[in-house]
């Protein structure tokens, strides 16, 4: 019996992603915002050369982490991912805080994004109320997750191939300005070596500090690539789509953040202030439509708008599809009411989908009221959820390995193998420690200190620590022994 199949009739998730969809969530998910807009900023804070860096190391972690996930996925293909594994290769609490941790990591951002989608038509349509757009937005995200996994695979297929097309064009374009062909003059490697008049020169800029709180802002422009673990619980073929997905992700993430980097780098000075104003509300300012602009082609702002729009949609996309997942799986295990279990005819977790949308529309119209703290408070909070995440995925993979050759497992029978193990993941582990407890470290250098900066900065790790103890100590659980780790159960 072939167990790819799709299962209508079993109360199962439908396996109905198909190798385009794989290969488009996993690229998708690394291209956002952080690309378009904090790409800038980050040139600007840290200059070419640091940013460079950041966006590497990241890079790196990103592709070890990748890595490790899909040699667990593509033996144990479950829509839980990494808090699957968490609670069978090291701590059944682990796995609750993992799983509730991504959750709301994912509702606050759908949130974020429907804020920045309705900013974004605003540029166009200077009157209109943003609250009205952003309320359609999230009906038809809603809608279409509503309809099958595969009309979210296929959503996203569109989402992700208009930024790949964008990025392409960008890059071309930025090169040949670079070389003088378009857009005037080539600036050569000045950008590389000017100085501010302040004591900072290119290409590094405010030295290691600088760099360290670009780690934070470089990593989680990547965050949503570790969506294809929790999809290959849906994919046709998980041991072929999930490594064909994975590999090419260093690739992709080589050409893309580090080609348009370089690009920008070339061409706009760190020097430059319209890098700093670089919100969705100044949609000017992001460094593509700079570069654009520069370029001669006509309506450069309004294309990047639309791109950008497309962008923050597909984020939102992915945001209601891995957190209607992630709390579906939880609810299978029990770590989540029973009734999150519930799938509608097409294989949808129509409840889990129903829980996500509304704690993202509640944090979203929480933002319209008085200030916008609430809404302050979430999304800073949601902001460093994905290293502990990260970090989780590192954690499971080590065990995972250590648990299979305990068991007397050939290593040569894993269906995908991660590359530089041990290496791969004790690094990820390293680095992901040092961008939680050091990437924030500006709430410490403020000339006073602020309460509310360091709780709504810092606060999400404490509330971790208080899912993982509060849990073990209500269910007694305990480090999983090497030999009980679960490696036979796969869904179906």
């Amino acid at each position: 019996m072939n167990t790819n199949l799709e299962t209508k009739n079993h109360g199962e998730l439908q396996r109905s992603l198909k190798t385009r969809h794989m290969n488009m969530i996993a690229i998708g998910g690394a291209i956002g915002t952080g690309l378009f807009f904090t790409s800038g900023n980050t040139i600007s804070s840290s200059g070419p050369g640091g940013a460079i860096l950041a966006y590497g190391l990241m890079g790196i972690l990103v592709y070890f982490l990748m890595t490790s996930l899909g040699e667990m996925a593509t033996m144990i293909p479950s829509s839980g991912s990494f808090e699957t594994y968490a609670s069978r290769f090291v701590d059944p609490a682990l796995g609750f805080a993992l799983g509730w941790n991504y959750w709301f990591n994912w509702a606050i951002t759908v949130a974020a994004e429907l804020v920045a989608a309705g900013l974004v038509i605003k540029y166009w349509l200077p009157n209109t109320q943003t609250t009205f757009w952003s309320v359609g937005f999230l009906i038809i995200l809603f809608c279409l997750n509503l309809m099958s996994a595969r009309a979210y695979g296929e959503g996203e297929y569109w989402f992700s191939s208009i930024k790949v097309v964008t990025i392409i064009i960008f890059l071309v374009v930025g090169i040949l300005m670079i070389f003088g062909i378009m857009g005037g003059h080539s600036t050569g490697f000045s950008n590389w070596t000017l100085n501010d008049g302040k004591g900072n020169s290119a290409p590094f800029v405010g030295g290691g500090v600088a760099i360290l709180m670009s780690f934070l802002t470089a990593g989680f422009s990547f965050a949503g690539t570790e969506v294809v673990g929790l999809a290959a619980g849906e994919s046709e073929n998980p041991e072929k789509d999930v490594p064909k997905a994975i590999n090419s992700v260093f690739w992709r993430i080589l050409i893309f953040y580090i080609g348009a980097i370089i690009v920008i780098g070339f061409i706009i000075p760190f020097t430059d202030p319209n890098l700093l104003k670089n919100g969705v509300s100044e949609i000017a300012y992001s460094p593509f439509t700079i570069v654009f602009q520069r370029s001669g082609i006509a309506a450069a702002a309004s294309i990047m708008n639309a791109v950008i729009l497309t962008s923050v949609l597909s984020c939102g996309n992915s945001g209601l599809y891995a957190g209607s997942r992630m709390v579906y799986a939880m609810a299978k295990e029990g770590k989540a009411p029973k009734l999150f279990a519930k799938l509608n005819k097409r294989g949808v977790p129509i409840n889990a989908l129903i829980l996500t949308a509304a704690v993202a529309s509640t944090a979203f119209f929480a933002s319209l009221i008085g200030d916008g703290k609430i809404y302050y408070i979430l999304y800073n909070l949601s902001g460093i959820t994905i290293f502990l995440a990260w970090l989780g995925i590192a954690i499971c993979h080590y065990r995972f390995r250590k648990a299979y050759a305990a068991q007397g497992r050939k290593i040569e029978d894993l269906k995908y193998k991660a590359l530089w193990y041990p290496f791969g993941p004790i690094f990820a582990m390293i680095l992901c420690v040092v961008v939680l407890f050091g990437a924030n470290i500006w709430v410490f250098q403020a000339e006073t200190f602020s309460w509310f900066d360091f709780i709504t900065n810092y606060g999400v790790i404490p509330i971790f620590l208080c899912l993982y103890l509060g849990y073990k100590k209500a269910n007694n659980t305990k480090v999983v022994p090497l030999m009980e780790c679960d490696f036979e159960h796969v869904e179906k």
